[in-house]
């Protein structure tokens, strides 16, 4: 265990990832304080061995590096303007938005953020709780040279940082790569679903596909561990995947950028959000998908 004594964190989110990524920092000796609206979120946290704070300022209170991992800008948002979380941060503050946030969001934030003296940086990541766990976790940094140089060694217990630009530009690209394996996952539903009706067993189609040109990170990950052994629970809820794609098809609009593939794909996945309702796993996609095909075949 490496010991940096001298080096406070706040951890603001311990949901699915962010109680792995925060036991990771501790794991890596740093003083991590954090919350959560959650009871269960803070009691466990506590019990890996983290200091529980009653407020996202009180977490932030005193610490050098504030990681926000937060379902959505909107909430990004509310915590970084709660008057007294503003009241905590100062030139020696570093807040890491490590949140699936909006870009245009995230660069309005880091401007109002500044005028505390603080600096805020994007960072968010890709790898889902089971990279989070095992801290392999990719991590997309927005940010400026020196800012993204300060964070590195703390970011390293997570995973892999590279550097992608500048501040708002971590959360374009992760919102576009969520987009794409939304529509691979998507596309890797409705081709099994075919290969189904057709008699083909699922688990040889993907497979064969996984020897062949059609292989991506749906038939590599994600059906053989939650779609396959239909247990559905990669820990990644439907609704934050379709929030992810409409961030990137409404970066695309605004841009000026075609984007015909994603806005289907966004109808499509809103279709399965409003029939699954809320809770439902990202991986439910597959099994909706199923369902309408035996659906249509029988009517």
């Amino acid at each position: 265990m490496s010991e940096r004594p001298n080096v406070r964190v706040a951890f603001v989110g311990l949901g699915n990832m962010g109680a792995q990524m925060s036991v990771r920092l501790l794991d890596a000796g740093y003083d991590v304080v954090g919350y959560d609206p959650s009871d269960t979120a803070r009691r466990s946290f506590v019990a890996a061995g983290g200091t529980e704070a009653t407020t996202a300022a009180h977490a932030i209170r005193g610490s050098e590096f504030a990681i926000l991992m937060l379902p959505s800008s909107r909430v990004v948002e509310l915590v970084l303007g709660d008057p007294d979380v503003v009241g905590e941060l100062g030139p020696r503050t570093t807040v890491i938005d490590m949140s699936s946030s909006e870009p245009v969001s995230t660069v309005d934030l880091a401007r109002t953020v500044s005028k505390t003296g603080a600096v805020l940086i994007d960072a968010p990541v890709s790898g889902g709780v089971a990279g989070a766990k095992a801290g392999t976790l990719t991590i997309m940094a927005g940010g400026g040279d020196d800012v993204v140089a300060r964070v590195r060694n703390l970011l390293a217990p997570l995973g892999t940082l590279t550097h992608v630009g500048d501040t708002g530009a971590g959360h374009a690209l992760k919102s576009v790569n969520n987009l794409m394996a939304a529509v691979g996952l998507l596309v890797t539903s409705e081709g099994v679903a075919i290969g189904r009706r057709f008699g083909i067993d699922p688990a040889l189609m993907v497979s064969m596909i996984n020897s062949s040109s059609g292989q991506n990170a749906a038939t590599d990950q994600k059906f053989p561990r939650f779609v396959l052994p239909e247990t559905y629970d990669s820990g990644f809820a439907l609704a934050l995947m379709l929030k992810d794609m409409r961030i990137a098809t409404g970066l695309a609009a605004a841009l000026g950028v075609p984007a015909p593939l994603g806005d289907r794909a966004v109808e499509v996945w809103a279709s399965a959000d409003r029939d699954l309702g809320p809770g439902a796993d990202q991986t439910e996609i597959a099994r909706w998908t199923f369902d309408n095909a035996s659906t249509r075949a029988t009517s």
